[in-house]
Protein backbone atom coordinates (compact mmCIF):
# COMPACT_ATOMS: atom_id res chain seq x y z
CA UNK A 1 0.00 0.00 0.00
CA UNK A 2 0.93 3.33 -0.37
CA UNK A 3 2.76 5.74 2.46
CA UNK A 4 0.33 6.42 4.96
CA UNK A 5 1.98 9.84 5.49
CA UNK A 6 1.28 11.04 2.18
CA UNK A 7 -1.77 12.40 0.50
CA UNK A 8 -4.88 10.97 2.47
CA UNK A 9 -7.53 10.89 -0.17
CA UNK A 10 -11.37 10.02 0.69
CA UNK A 11 -13.76 8.36 -2.22
CA UNK A 12 -17.74 8.69 -2.15
CA UNK A 13 -19.08 5.91 -2.96
CA UNK A 14 -22.25 4.13 -4.31
CA UNK A 15 -22.74 1.07 -5.54
CA UNK A 16 -23.60 2.33 -9.24
CA UNK A 17 -21.57 4.08 -12.39
CA UNK A 18 -20.37 7.03 -10.84
CA UNK A 19 -19.23 5.33 -8.05
CA UNK A 20 -17.12 3.35 -10.43
CA UNK A 21 -16.07 6.61 -11.98
CA UNK A 22 -15.03 8.01 -8.23
CA UNK A 23 -13.32 4.95 -7.41
CA UNK A 24 -11.48 5.03 -10.62
CA UNK A 25 -9.93 8.44 -10.41
CA UNK A 26 -9.27 8.24 -6.97
CA UNK A 27 -7.45 4.99 -6.83
CA UNK A 28 -5.37 6.57 -10.18
CA UNK A 29 -4.46 9.43 -8.07
CA UNK A 30 -3.50 7.62 -4.80
CA UNK A 31 -0.95 5.21 -6.79
CA UNK A 32 0.35 8.81 -8.59
CA UNK A 33 0.71 10.84 -5.38
CA UNK A 34 1.73 7.54 -3.24
CA UNK A 35 -1.05 8.15 -0.50
CA UNK A 36 -3.64 6.35 1.17
CA UNK A 37 -7.17 6.01 0.26
CA UNK A 38 -10.65 6.12 2.44
CA UNK A 39 -13.85 4.82 1.04
CA UNK A 40 -16.75 6.07 2.16
CA UNK A 41 -20.26 5.27 1.77
CA UNK A 42 -23.04 7.69 3.18
CA UNK A 43 -26.61 6.53 4.16
CA UNK A 44 -29.64 7.91 5.77
CA UNK A 45 -29.74 8.42 9.68
CA UNK A 46 -32.10 6.60 11.17
CA UNK A 47 -35.59 7.00 11.48
CA UNK A 48 -37.23 8.00 15.30
CA UNK A 49 -39.62 5.26 16.56
CA UNK A 50 -40.76 4.49 19.91
CA UNK A 51 -40.82 7.35 21.89
CA UNK A 52 -37.97 10.08 22.43
CA UNK A 53 -34.65 8.96 21.76
CA UNK A 54 -35.18 5.67 20.20
CA UNK A 55 -34.49 4.53 16.69
CA UNK A 56 -35.82 1.41 14.58
CA UNK A 57 -33.15 -0.86 15.11
CA UNK A 58 -33.91 -3.20 12.73
CA UNK A 59 -33.59 -0.30 10.24
CA UNK A 60 -30.76 0.78 11.11
CA UNK A 61 -29.13 -2.31 10.66
CA UNK A 62 -30.27 -2.73 7.17
CA UNK A 63 -29.02 0.43 6.26
CA UNK A 64 -25.78 -0.09 7.12
CA UNK A 65 -25.73 -3.57 5.84
CA UNK A 66 -26.36 -2.22 2.49
CA UNK A 67 -23.50 0.32 3.22
CA UNK A 68 -21.78 -2.52 3.99
CA UNK A 69 -22.43 -4.51 0.97
CA UNK A 70 -21.23 -1.02 -0.90
CA UNK A 71 -17.99 -1.11 0.11
CA UNK A 72 -17.37 -5.17 -0.27
CA UNK A 73 -18.28 -4.30 -3.95
CA UNK A 74 -15.50 -1.16 -4.08
CA UNK A 75 -12.74 -3.20 -2.59
CA UNK A 76 -13.55 -6.06 -5.30
CA UNK A 77 -13.14 -3.23 -7.62
CA UNK A 78 -9.86 -2.40 -6.26
CA UNK A 79 -8.39 -5.48 -5.75
CA UNK A 80 -7.32 -5.49 -9.64
CA UNK A 81 -5.85 -1.69 -9.13
CA UNK A 82 -3.32 -3.76 -6.56
CA UNK A 83 -5.11 -0.85 -3.69
CA UNK A 84 -7.90 -3.42 -2.20
CA UNK A 85 -5.06 -3.91 0.94
CA UNK A 86 -5.11 -1.18 3.46
CA UNK A 87 -7.86 0.85 2.39
CA UNK A 88 -9.90 2.33 4.86
CA UNK A 89 -13.88 1.99 4.62
CA UNK A 90 -16.29 4.16 6.41
CA UNK A 91 -19.89 4.22 6.88
CA UNK A 92 -21.47 7.07 7.86
CA UNK A 93 -25.37 8.44 8.36
CA UNK A 94 -26.27 11.99 7.32
CA UNK A 95 -29.21 13.17 5.76
CA UNK A 96 -26.98 14.65 2.78
CA UNK A 97 -24.49 12.47 1.05
CA UNK A 98 -21.96 15.29 0.61
CA UNK A 99 -22.41 16.62 3.89
CA UNK A 100 -21.82 13.65 5.39
CA UNK A 101 -18.60 13.54 3.34
CA UNK A 102 -17.16 16.33 4.67
CA UNK A 103 -17.72 15.20 7.93
CA UNK A 104 -15.93 11.88 7.13
CA UNK A 105 -12.98 13.69 5.66
CA UNK A 106 -12.84 15.73 8.69
CA UNK A 107 -12.32 12.28 11.03
CA UNK A 108 -10.20 10.86 8.83
CA UNK A 109 -7.82 14.34 8.18
CA UNK A 110 -8.77 13.82 4.45
CA UNK A 111 -7.11 16.40 1.78
CA UNK A 112 -9.37 15.47 -1.35
CA UNK A 113 -12.94 14.60 -1.82
CA UNK A 114 -13.45 12.76 -4.89
CA UNK A 115 -17.02 11.89 -6.54
CA UNK A 116 -18.38 11.23 -9.41
CA UNK A 117 -20.88 13.09 -12.02
CA UNK A 118 -24.52 12.46 -11.43
CA UNK A 119 -26.46 10.08 -13.39
CA UNK A 120 -28.07 12.01 -15.83
CA UNK A 121 -25.03 13.59 -16.81
CA UNK A 122 -23.89 13.38 -20.61
CA UNK A 123 -21.11 10.78 -21.08
CA UNK A 124 -17.45 12.29 -20.38
CA UNK A 125 -18.72 15.36 -18.96
CA UNK A 126 -19.86 15.86 -15.44
CA UNK A 127 -23.42 16.64 -14.32
CA UNK A 128 -23.32 18.63 -10.26
CA UNK A 129 -26.12 16.23 -8.65
CA UNK A 130 -27.21 17.01 -5.04
CA UNK A 131 -23.91 15.45 -3.55
CA UNK A 132 -21.81 17.89 -5.44
CA UNK A 133 -23.81 20.64 -4.86
CA UNK A 134 -23.53 20.17 -1.31
CA UNK A 135 -19.35 19.81 -1.26
CA UNK A 136 -18.70 22.33 -4.06
CA UNK A 137 -20.50 24.73 -1.58
CA UNK A 138 -19.14 23.84 1.66
CA UNK A 139 -16.25 21.41 1.54
CA UNK A 140 -12.91 22.64 3.90
CA UNK A 141 -10.49 20.64 1.21
CA UNK A 142 -10.21 19.91 -2.61
CA UNK A 143 -12.70 18.20 -4.62
CA UNK A 144 -12.01 16.39 -7.61
CA UNK A 145 -14.93 15.13 -9.93
CA UNK A 146 -14.81 12.29 -12.27
CA UNK A 147 -16.79 12.60 -15.92
CA UNK A 148 -19.13 10.37 -16.19
CA UNK A 149 -17.78 6.85 -18.20
CA UNK A 150 -14.47 7.59 -16.41
CA UNK A 151 -14.20 4.01 -15.08
CA UNK A 152 -14.17 2.60 -18.75
CA UNK A 153 -12.67 5.26 -20.34
CA UNK A 154 -9.51 6.02 -17.99
CA UNK A 155 -6.47 6.83 -19.37
CA UNK A 156 -3.22 4.65 -17.97
CA UNK A 157 -2.16 8.54 -15.93
CA UNK A 158 -2.06 11.86 -15.49
CA UNK A 159 -0.40 14.00 -17.97
CA UNK A 160 -0.85 18.01 -17.25
CA UNK A 161 -3.02 19.67 -14.55
CA UNK A 162 -4.49 22.48 -15.89
CA UNK A 163 -5.64 25.65 -14.05
CA UNK A 164 -8.05 27.81 -15.44
CA UNK A 165 -7.09 30.98 -14.42
CA UNK A 166 -8.54 34.54 -13.60
CA UNK A 167 -6.96 37.27 -11.93
CA UNK A 168 -8.22 38.33 -8.55
CA UNK A 169 -6.87 39.16 -5.28
CA UNK A 170 -8.04 35.70 -3.68
CA UNK A 171 -6.06 34.00 -6.49
CA UNK A 172 -2.46 33.17 -4.30
CA UNK A 173 -3.68 30.48 -2.31
CA UNK A 174 -5.43 28.38 -5.06
CA UNK A 175 -2.25 28.54 -7.12
CA UNK A 176 -0.34 28.06 -4.28
CA UNK A 177 -2.44 25.14 -3.61
CA UNK A 178 -2.34 23.26 -7.78
CA UNK A 179 1.39 23.71 -7.89
CA UNK A 180 1.33 21.36 -4.34
CA UNK A 181 -0.69 19.03 -6.44
CA UNK A 182 1.38 19.20 -9.69
CA UNK A 183 4.36 18.49 -7.63
CA UNK A 184 2.89 15.84 -5.42
CA UNK A 185 1.71 14.11 -9.17
CA UNK A 186 4.79 14.95 -10.84
CA UNK A 187 2.74 16.89 -13.76
CA UNK A 188 3.31 19.90 -15.78
CA UNK A 189 1.60 22.96 -15.51
CA UNK A 190 -0.85 25.18 -18.04
CA UNK A 191 -2.24 28.26 -16.77
CA UNK A 192 -5.51 28.65 -19.19
CA UNK A 193 -7.95 32.00 -19.69
CA UNK A 194 -10.94 31.97 -21.56
CA UNK A 195 -11.73 35.48 -23.29
CA UNK A 196 -15.20 34.86 -23.84
CA UNK A 197 -16.57 37.24 -27.26
CA UNK A 198 -20.46 38.23 -26.90
CA UNK A 199 -22.68 36.48 -28.32
CA UNK A 200 -25.12 38.07 -30.73
CA UNK A 201 -25.49 41.22 -32.08
CA UNK A 202 -22.95 42.88 -29.52
CA UNK A 203 -20.14 41.37 -31.08
CA UNK A 204 -21.07 43.29 -34.34
CA UNK A 205 -20.67 46.63 -32.65
CA UNK A 206 -18.13 48.90 -33.69
CA UNK A 207 -14.80 48.90 -31.57
CA UNK A 208 -16.04 45.01 -30.47
CA UNK A 209 -12.72 43.62 -32.12
CA UNK A 210 -10.63 46.36 -30.60
CA UNK A 211 -12.05 45.20 -26.75
CA UNK A 212 -11.64 41.67 -27.39
CA UNK A 213 -7.85 42.76 -28.10
CA UNK A 214 -7.65 44.30 -25.37
CA UNK A 215 -9.07 41.99 -23.11
CA UNK A 216 -6.84 39.38 -24.50
CA UNK A 217 -3.85 41.25 -24.23
CA UNK A 218 -4.90 42.08 -20.28
CA UNK A 219 -5.49 38.26 -20.39
CA UNK A 220 -1.99 37.16 -21.50
CA UNK A 221 -0.24 40.12 -19.16
CA UNK A 222 -2.02 37.94 -15.54
CA UNK A 223 -0.80 34.89 -17.25
CA UNK A 224 2.12 36.21 -17.62
CA UNK A 225 2.65 37.21 -14.00
CA UNK A 226 0.89 34.20 -12.92
CA UNK A 227 3.54 32.37 -14.41
CA UNK A 228 6.41 34.10 -12.93
CA UNK A 229 5.30 33.56 -9.50
CA UNK A 230 6.07 30.06 -10.46
CA UNK A 231 10.22 30.11 -9.51
CA UNK A 232 12.98 28.37 -7.76
CA UNK A 233 12.86 31.08 -5.41
CA UNK A 234 11.51 29.96 -1.84
CA UNK A 235 10.78 33.35 -0.76
CA UNK A 236 8.75 34.12 -3.62
CA UNK A 237 10.96 37.57 -4.35
CA UNK A 238 11.03 36.63 -8.28
CA UNK A 239 6.97 36.51 -8.43
CA UNK A 240 6.19 39.40 -6.67
CA UNK A 241 2.31 39.48 -6.00
CA UNK A 242 0.64 39.73 -9.24
CA UNK A 243 -1.63 36.76 -8.69
CA UNK A 244 -3.20 37.76 -5.37
CA UNK A 245 0.27 37.83 -3.02
CA UNK A 246 0.94 33.98 -3.50
CA UNK A 247 4.84 34.48 -3.51
CA UNK A 248 6.74 32.09 -5.12
CA UNK A 249 5.21 28.70 -5.55
CA UNK A 250 8.18 26.61 -6.24
CA UNK A 251 10.07 25.91 -9.50
CA UNK A 252 7.78 24.31 -11.90
CA UNK A 253 7.12 23.57 -15.49
CA UNK A 254 4.50 26.26 -16.63
CA UNK A 255 2.70 26.90 -19.95
CA UNK A 256 0.51 29.78 -20.54
CA UNK A 257 -2.60 29.98 -22.92
CA UNK A 258 -5.25 32.27 -23.32
CA UNK A 259 -8.38 31.18 -25.66
CA UNK A 260 -11.12 33.17 -27.27
CA UNK A 261 -14.48 31.38 -27.72
CA UNK A 262 -18.29 32.65 -27.33
CA UNK A 263 -19.24 31.40 -24.09
CA UNK A 264 -17.26 28.91 -22.26
CA UNK A 265 -18.16 25.54 -23.72
CA UNK A 266 -16.93 27.08 -27.38
CA UNK A 267 -13.73 28.54 -25.89
CA UNK A 268 -13.12 25.89 -23.66
CA UNK A 269 -13.29 23.24 -26.91
CA UNK A 270 -11.33 24.71 -28.51
CA UNK A 271 -8.06 24.11 -25.83
CA UNK A 272 -6.18 21.05 -26.64
CA UNK A 273 -6.66 18.66 -23.85
CA UNK A 274 -4.56 15.83 -22.79
CA UNK A 275 -5.86 12.02 -22.38
CA UNK A 276 -4.40 12.50 -18.87
CA UNK A 277 -5.29 16.29 -18.15
CA UNK A 278 -6.57 17.44 -15.27
CA UNK A 279 -8.59 20.57 -14.81
CA UNK A 280 -8.53 22.49 -12.05
CA UNK A 281 -10.68 25.70 -11.51
CA UNK A 282 -10.35 28.27 -8.82
CA UNK A 283 -13.80 29.16 -6.18
CA UNK A 284 -15.47 32.03 -6.41
CA UNK A 285 -14.70 35.09 -5.04
CA UNK A 286 -17.78 36.05 -3.48
CA UNK A 287 -18.07 32.32 -1.26
CA UNK A 288 -16.56 31.94 2.21
CA UNK A 289 -12.52 31.66 2.81
CA UNK A 290 -10.76 28.46 3.09
CA UNK A 291 -14.05 26.52 1.65
CA UNK A 292 -15.28 25.65 -1.32
CA UNK A 293 -17.59 27.96 -3.03
CA UNK A 294 -18.44 27.28 -6.97
CA UNK A 295 -19.93 30.57 -8.91
CA UNK A 296 -21.32 30.48 -12.07
CA UNK A 297 -18.42 30.80 -14.01
CA UNK A 298 -17.07 28.33 -12.31
CA UNK A 299 -19.91 26.19 -12.54
CA UNK A 300 -19.81 26.38 -16.29
CA UNK A 301 -16.25 25.55 -16.42
CA UNK A 302 -16.58 22.13 -14.19
CA UNK A 303 -19.81 21.47 -16.51
CA UNK A 304 -18.40 21.88 -20.00
CA UNK A 305 -14.88 20.16 -19.01
CA UNK A 306 -14.07 16.97 -20.86
CA UNK A 307 -11.69 15.86 -18.27
CA UNK A 308 -11.51 15.26 -13.61
CA UNK A 309 -12.29 18.66 -12.26
CA UNK A 310 -10.40 19.49 -8.82
CA UNK A 311 -12.23 22.45 -7.84
CA UNK A 312 -10.06 24.82 -5.06
CA UNK A 313 -10.89 26.07 -1.65
CA UNK A 314 -10.96 30.13 -2.25
CA UNK A 315 -7.71 31.76 -0.31
CA UNK A 316 -6.85 27.99 1.44
CA UNK A 317 -3.39 26.38 0.71
CA UNK A 318 -4.03 22.91 2.32
CA UNK A 319 -1.31 21.08 3.28
CA UNK A 320 -0.10 18.47 1.43
CA UNK A 321 2.08 15.94 3.46
CA UNK A 322 3.97 14.65 0.42
CA UNK A 323 4.86 17.37 -1.23
CA UNK A 324 6.92 18.74 2.84
CA UNK A 325 8.70 15.36 2.50
CA UNK A 326 9.73 15.43 -0.67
Amino acid sequence: MSDPDGMRVLVGYAPDDRGDDALALGARFVRAAEGSLTVANVHPPAWPARGPGSVDAEWVSYLRERSDAALDQALDHLYPLSLRDGVTRRVHAHRGSGRGLIEVARDTGAGLIVIGSAPRGRRGRIAIGSTADQLLHGSPVPVLLAPRGYAEEAPPRFERLTIAYWRHRDAGGPLASAAGFARVLGLPIRLLTLVLRPPGLAARFRGADELMARQLAQAEEGLAQAAALFTDDPDGQAGGSGAGGAGGLGKAAVETEAVVGTGVTAALGSCDMLPGEVLACLSSNDGPLRKVFLGEGSGKIVRAAPCPVLVLPRGAVPSLPSEAQG
